[in-house]
């Protein structure tokens, strides 16, 4: 008996869905509840899992087709439907076709197909990485053979290699090195200085022997140019100065160049849903931005006090993320404009703020909601975009759990960025973009006048619909955050 796994609906306003791939195929046992199909709409990427235990007999909807919600995905049964054109040609060798078996009185339950037996796995298996002569390859040779070529290069980068070996001083004073000793070939190290070395060096100043031990030089390696062969700083600073050229001069190692250089794909369906939105967004409002500087050297000091019992009580580290959405969410009640959406000719003033935080993810960018964020302290806010950002992820979330967002915070500065011009989503009329906090020098003010100092800065960046928000409405929220975040006072808000 067969029953075919149709497209459930994944969302309220959700109508289609495209198969993404397939992650069983024809013949394969599937059991209650295991992930069957991947599937992409404009909600969310999520698998499908199998309502019904089964062979699988037949795939009904190719990958990257576009089909409504309730068509039929695949066929399962008990394995006697499958047909047997529907297998591939590589698994046409498998000769145990259930129809050949003979019919007995009581039908043949399903777990006596050798399913298991289908040599599938076993195609990897016929290049052995073993067998990949990699260690004949004489690259770890190289560095030896630029090492012997420098032979007045004493700062090497190898710690294990054998000290060298220095025989005890001449009773001639030859102020001209000595000939290379016999009993060794080993090129010089950057090991610390011996009494020894220091002695076939000749007398060295305490500077220099300081200076050397610092750099990691052995002053038996260095040359030196001063009166009767004795050995100058200057001597040691040319030794490392050359050291410093044969290493610039050394190939670098090229950057890794990726696949997809040179090809051309398909756009997903969430890359094609992301493009329309963007371009209908950026036609359908007039879009502006409004970028502040922020210390939060308080926030950091602060922060740095309780990180370690924050992820102790939470299981969450404590990054800046919060502070900022604590923040935004806190000035989004002062000023509702921020948090508006047009309706019509109407504006409709949200009773609650829903925070969307974009999470940038391999299949594009997210935005999951914390829904009622207004109020929620510290531990609260880290908690929720700590899971959220995890599942969104791992491909776990909820399509309801990416709608009703009705402002959205996106930390550009995760990746290095000082600031962005982030776009609106309609029908969002705002998205507070926050750079990475760097140190640098300012100017402060104090009771004995301005003077520089290091702070901990960042830009936060405000992205608005002109249309209903004004360039005032647009500074007297950022003012508000950034009068917020410079107070530091967040202990009350800590939540844990």
């Amino acid at each position: 008996m067969s029953e075919s796994v149709s497209l459930p609906a994944l969302g309220e306003s959700v109508t289609e869905g495209t198969v993404t791939r397939w992650l069983k195929k024809v013949g394969d046992r599937v059991e209650v509840d295991e992930p069957l199909v991947e599937v992409s709409t404009d909600k969310v990427d999520t698998e499908i899992p199998s309502p019904i235990a089964g062979i699988v007999e037949a795939i009904l909807v190719a990958e990257d087709e576009t089909v409504a919600v309730g068509t039929a995905l695949v066929t399962i049964g008990d394995g006697g439907g499958a047909a047997p054109a529907a297998a591939p040609a590589s698994e046409a060798a498998v000769d145990v076709p259930i129809a050949a078996t003979p019919t007995p009185a009581t039908p043949t339950p399903v777990a006596e197909v050798p399913v298991a037996e289908v040599p599938v796995a076993e195609a990897p298996a016929a290049v052995p990485v073993a067998e990949v002569p990699v260690a004949e390859v004489p690259v770890a040779e190289a560095p030896a053979a630029v090492a012997s070529a420098s032979p007045a290069v004493g700062v090497a980068p190898e710690p294990a290699a054998d000290p060298i070996e220095v025989p005890a001083p001449a009773p001639a004073p030859a102020p001209e090195p000595a000939p290379e000793p016999a009993p060794t070939a080993t090129p010089p190290t950057a090991t610390p200085p011996t009494a020894d070395s220091v002695a076939a060096a000749g007398y060295v100043t305490p500077l220099v022997r300081k200076l050397a031990h610092e750099r990691g030089v052995d002053l038996a390696t260095v040359t030196g140019t001063g009166v009767g062969g004795r050995i100058r700083k200057q001597d040691v600073f040319d030794l490392i100065e050359n050291a410093t050229t044969v290493a610039t001069a050394a190939p670098q190692q090229a950057a890794a160049i990726s696949a997809l250089r040179g090809t051309t794909v398909s756009m997903s369906r969430l890359r094609k849903v992301i493009a329309e939105r963007a371009v209908i967004s950026l036609q359908s409002s007039a879009q502006l931005t409004s970028v502040v500087e922020v210390d939060v050297s308080l926030v950091a000091a602060y922060r740095t006090s309780v990180k370690d019992a924050f992820l102790a009580k939470t299981g969450v580290k404590l990054t800046f993320l919060p502070f900022f959405a604590l923040a935004a969410t806190e000035a989004l009640a002062t000023y509702p404009i921020i948090n508006a959406t047009i309706d019509g000719d109407s504006i409709s003033y949200p009773a609650q703020e829903n925070l969307s935080i974009a999470v940038d993810t391999e299949r594009g960018l997210l935005t999951p909601v914390i829904r009622d964020a207004g109020g929620m302290t510290l531990a609260q806010l880290a908690t929720q975009i700590a899971d959220l950002a995890e599942r969104t992820r791992e491909n776990k979330l909820k399509p309801d759990e990416l709608a009703g967002g009705t402002f959205t915070l996106t930390n550009t500065g995760s990746r290095g960025a000082l600031f962005d011009t982030p776009i609106v989503f309609l029908p969002q009329s705002a998205i507070l973009g926050t750079g990475v906090v760097t140190k640098k020098p300012v100017v402060v003010s104090g009771a004995t006048g301005d003077a520089i100092a290091i702070r901990s800065t960042v830009y936060l960046a405000l992205s608005y619909d002109h249309r209903i928000v004004d360039g005032a409405d647009a500074a007297r929220f950022l003012v508000a955050v950034k009068t917020r975040l410079e107070a530091g006072a967040f202990s009350g808000n800590l939540g844990i």
